[in-house]
């Protein structure tokens, strides 16, 4: 089954309290799991920032709105147990457990008004805040990502070959390739044969040669002319390559790339405006949030 949202999750998390014990969240992640029958490759999903599991960081915030509502309570770091409401919630045996459910209780409204987040209805009645807060942002970040790499892409499908070569070069650079922009420019652009549009250093010491294809397509890019990519390098004796172009590569293409000896890596449009994003080519910060966590081995001598 899909990974549950946190919501979903807050009544099957606090029965795992009810025989009075304490636990840790970690340590109910199996009890959970099997519970939603979540396969391997569920559990081991990552948030987009690859930092955490989806379903540790939805089954955590659940915790911390069962304890906000005093249904659980910590009795140790990172150790909770359930409280005489808690118990007295499980004994209504409630169907389900949500964010609306939880505004019967104070401590949990003067949360979430200090909060300063105020839930509104859908207009089917559900709970319009099926996600953590950590998966609004990453969703939030990805939508401006994703925005932001389109606006890249047609300025660089705007922008003059001569251009495209020297942001080819600058960003291979600040990817660790090649000596310095000075050098990667002598290589990129000027051998034009046979299929190659340029060379550069693997790395800063020349102990490899990749030989580039870099140009500005509007169709999709097919099989003859990656088979013409690498027929080249074999006139080079060479055995790495990238194939840069701002369209697309066929599924051929690329099934092409994976079943010969070579390696050839395949940069279309998307994946070029996303490394340049990453590497700050072209673009610059505007904002940045930091988000943290408490430091348990701080507290931990007390």
């Amino acid at each position: 089954m899909p990974i549950p949202d946190f919501q979903t999750i807050m009544l099957p998390l606090l029965h795992c309290f009810s025989d009075g014990q304490e636990h840790s969240i970690q340590d109910l992640m199996s009890t959970l799991a099997e519970k939603f029958s979540l396969s391997e490759d569920e559990l081991n999903t990552l948030l987009p920032s690859g930092k955490q599991t989806i379903f540790y960081n939805r089954a955590g915030w659940a915790r911390t709105y069962l304890t906000k509502a005093g249904l659980l309570e910590m009795s140790r770091r990172s150790y909770y147990r359930i409280t005489e409401r808690g118990k007295q919630v499980l004994a209504s045996n409630p169907p389900r457990i949500d964010m609306r459910f939880l505004e019967q209780f104070p401590e949990y409204v003067e949360f979430r008004e200090r909060e300063g987040v105020r839930r509104k209805p859908k207009a089917t009645g559900a709970d319009e805040e099926e996600k953590t807060p950590e998966e609004t942002l990453e969703d939030a970040y990805e939508e401006i990502r994703n925005d932001l790499a389109q606006e890249l892409l047609v300025l660089v499908n705007q922008s003059t070959p001569a251009f495209f070569e020297r942001l080819v070069v600058e960003l291979l650079v600040k990817m660790g390739y090649g000596g310095s922009r000075r050098d990667a420019a002598r290589a990129v652009g000027q051998v034009g044969d046979e299929g190659i549009d340029g060379i550069i250093d693997e790395d800063r010491l020349g102990l490899d040669t990749i030989y580039i294809q870099a140009k500005k397509w509007d169709n999709v890019v097919g099989r003859p002319e990656i088979q013409k990519f690498v027929g080249a390098l074999m006139g080079k004796r060479a055995k790495k390559g990238i194939f840069i172009t701002t369209s697309s590569f066929s599924a051929e293409a690329a099934a092409y790339v994976s079943s010969i000896d070579a390696k050839i890596v395949l940069i279309d449009g998307k994946r070029l405006a996303e490394l340049m994003i990453d590497y700050d080519v072209g673009v610059t910060p505007v904002t940045t949030y930091q988000i943290k966590r408490v430091d348990s081995d701080y507290f931990g001598n007390g």
